[in-house]
């Protein structure tokens, strides 16, 4: 029987979607090639929308399920082995397909989250062959999403200093007036699926950004300047906002407009989520930006913790130890970056993460939230769920609070035709706000470097370390020996700068010629260390900001990075100085015109001159220059006649390290070419001037940190 209301002409019924029995002769494979030739031509159209998205995924379990069957069953060989072939074509469509689209590739791995849109596709698709899919068994729980136990919490003794400083209880706050029930006009209706949707089918080049207040300086320190876009946001949490989905593109300070949101809407304590790579960068950023508040980062266990702290900064890998006492701290505000970390709802740290946010609203304050992040969407408009969740717009099935009377003002419902833009624009309206590079152009400089401190952990940080210590306690060898040898000494508790400057050329002569462990080989280890991390952080911008060019010094940094690029299934060409003319062109060209290639990693002296890679516009140096001007040239590859947007160069940096040396020395020299061409008498920089500088610069330090010349050597 058709349903009620439809209209029947002649011998055609329509009949509910899952009670259809589509014909396709029982044959899964044909099936399954037709819908993988359907996901291929989407792709090569650059139409990879989520339902393509969910084919794609429908297909690829289907695919393994009937591989296994065909397998398991009995039968011929020769049977067996012409169904693995058909099988077999299907998948190499998937894998070819799978390599135009990041997303695509991504759901191939072992590790991928299955939606339940694939699931129900997958069902779907075996009822319309007559086949009855099998109950669903429940996925065991990754090994990441077993919650820490009770031995594996940690309360760090300075956090526990801070409870007994503080004998108040926390508030009560169940005797707060409630919201006023309101009639529910759209009780009934399920409501986040259309709100999803109404993302997926925004058209027209419609902007996700809310409407933003006049931009404020009111909360910037002294001697430092907020540029228009990021005041706006700092003045839209003064004047009342409290969530923010802040998903402007890298480069453009989001990290400072957090801090000062915070500072505006009064939000300290402030918990600052983050992933490892920028932990050190937000400890610094917090410290430049609201100099007056105490930053502490939680390392390992926390022993190093600050419990009377303003500003807690955490990274995901060790949330799980430290959740328990960050939800009884009191914080006023949850800043989450790179929020899509925590897309996938089932992983510990996105539970931990929402466990903090719904504790810290469910004291009756209006607390602060902010996530953080420049791709909000990764693989489907489902991605938006957890960071929703987190700032509380949504719980599991429905909208909450604010955004559901909202929905409700509209008058309309998801039958309505203008349902889908009104609920769009309803999201919008809670805290959305995404600007990008070209948006803003007038705000920022063409050109510009952003420092990355990393913390270089474990046993080859502390193999480095010890490198560091071993070439400054020789120097320091070499100078107690020539100044014992002198006829007349250097009054105690004095540095001799003549001697320093003339070990510290000795030092690096010897490093030129020699081999062992010197200033060079510990540099080159530091770019091997950094080299995960600085394409990690490649991976990243390329995801939320499209094409990277990424440089290193040396080819096992380059190695190592792309290896970590491989594992992310992020596509790069390598543009390499043993190259043929021929293949470092098609490198170029690949990187220049196939928009599946996200990264060129380049050689730092090879590529440096002679390029132009103006389609990126975030450049990555995971090495360290020895003279400005060598950095300027790699910059300049993408900043040159033909860029339209301002260009960003990441320096990745190791905090505590002579690398942080390297990076002051050479700003400190960046100045010196110019003045030169404009015609000053002082000499350009040149690379050993930063060299000598580095060691000079350390075995100062070594001395004056001495008592007296009697204890240089326990330096």
């Amino acid at each position: 029987m058709a349903r009620p209301g439809r209209r029947q002409t002649g011998a055609r019924r329509t009949t509910p979607r899952r009670d259809r029995r589509v014909r396709h002769d029982g044959d899964l494979v044909a099936v399954l090639a037709r819908t993988a030739r359907e996901v291929e031509a989407a792709a090569a159209r650059g139409r990879v929308t989520p339902s393509v998205r969910t084919r794609f995924q429908a297909v690829a379990l289907l695919l393994r399920e009937e591989r296994a069957r065909v397998q398991a069953a009995p039968g011929s060989d020769g049977s067996r082995a012409e169904q693995l072939k058909r099988l077999d074509g299907v998948a190499t469509v998937l894998a070819t397909t799978a390599v135009r689209d990041a997303g695509l590739l991504a759901l191939l791995g072992e590790d991928a989250v299955v939606t339940d849109a694939a699931r129900s596709l997958r069902r779907e698709i075996l009822r319309d062959l007559g086949v009855e899919p099998a109950p669903e068994e429940p996925a065991p729980a990754p090994a990441e999403a077993v919650p820490a136990g009770p031995d594996r919490r940690v309360v760090p003794q300075s956090v526990v200093s801070r409870q007994l400083a503080n004998p108040f209880l926390a508030p009560d706050f169940s005797a707060l007036p409630q919201r006023p029930a309101r009639p529910r006009r759209l009780a009934g209706w399920e409501l986040l699926g259309p709100l999803f949707t109404s993302f997926e089918r925004a058209g027209a080049g419609a902007p996700a950004c809310m409407d933003l207040p006049v931009p404020t300086s009111r909360f910037t320190p002294a001697g430092l300047e907020l540029m228009p876009h990021q005041g706006q946001v700092v003045a839209a949490a003064a004047g009342g906002h409290r969530t923010f989905l802040l998903a402007d593109e890298p480069g453009l300070g989001k990290t400072a407009q957090a801090l000062l949101a915070a500072e505006a809407a009064g939000a300290h304590p402030l918990l600052v989520v983050v992933p490892n790579v920028v932990k050190t960068n937000w400890a610094r950023e917090a410290a430049r930006w609201t100099p007056h508040r105490r930053a502490t980062v939680v390392q390992g266990d926390g022993e190093t913790v600050d419990g009377f702290a303003d500003v807690v900064v955490v990274n995901y890998e060790v949330l799980d130890r430290h959740v328990g006492w960050l939800g009884d701290f009191g914080f006023r505000g949850i800043v989450v970056d790179e929020a899509h970390f925590i897309k996938n709802k089932g992983s510990q740290r996105s539970r931990h993460v929402l466990e903090l946010s719904a504790r810290l609203r469910s004291l009756g304050r209006t607390p602060l939230l902010m996530a953080l992040t420049g791709t909000p969407l990764i693989n489907d408009v489902d991605d938006f769920r957890a960071i929703w969740q987190f700032l509380g717009w949504i719980d599991d099935d429905a909208p909450l609070g604010e955004l559901l009377d909202a929905l409700e003002d509209t008058g309309l419902t998801p039958a309505d035709r203008g349902f889908s833009a009104a609920a769009r624009q309803c999201v919008i309206d809670l805290g959305i706000v995404r600007r990008r590079k070209a948006d803003v152009a007038a705000d920022i400089p063409a050109r510009r470097i952003a420092d990355l401190p990393v913390e270089l952990d474990g046993p080859v940080g502390r193999s480095i370390r010890a490198a560091e210590r071993d070439l400054v306690r020789r120097m320091v060898a070499q100078y107690e020996t020539a100044l014992a040898a002198r006829s007349s000494g250097t009054a105690a508790g004095e540095v001799d700068a003549e001697l320093v400057r003339r070990v510290a050329r000795s030092e690096l002569k010897d490093a030129a010629t020699g081999t062992g462990e010197n200033v060079f080989a510990t540099m080159r280890r530091i770019g091997r260390a950094k080299a995960g991390l600085a394409a990690d952080y490649a991976a990243q911008l390329a995801r939320s900001a499209g094409k990277v060019v990424f440089f290193a010094k040396h080819v096992d940094v380059m190695d190592a990075a792309e290896e970590a690029l491989a594992r992310q299934g992020v596509r790069y060409a390598s543009i390499r100085g043993d190259q043929t003319p021929r293949a470092r062109q098609a490198s170029v060209d690949a990187f220049t015109t196939d928009p599946e290639v996200a990264v060129a990693v380049c050689s730092l002296t090879a590529a440096g001159v002679g390029l132009n890679l103006q389609v990126a516009s975030n450049v990555v140096l995971a090495e360290l220059s020895w003279t400005d001007a060598e950095q300027t040239q790699a910059i300049d590859r993408s900043h040159r006649i033909g860029q339209t947007e301002p260009v960003t160069a990441w320096r990745i940096i190791a905090a505590q390290t002579i690398d942080a040396r390297v990076a002051e020395l050479v700003d400190s020299k960046a100045g010196l070419a110019a003045r030169a061409l404009d015609g000053s008498d002082e000499p350009a920089g040149a690379p050993n001037d930063v060299q000598v500088e580095v060691l000079v610069a350390l075995l100062t330090d070594a001395l004056r940190e001495a008592a007296g010349p009697g204890d240089l050597a326990a330096v």
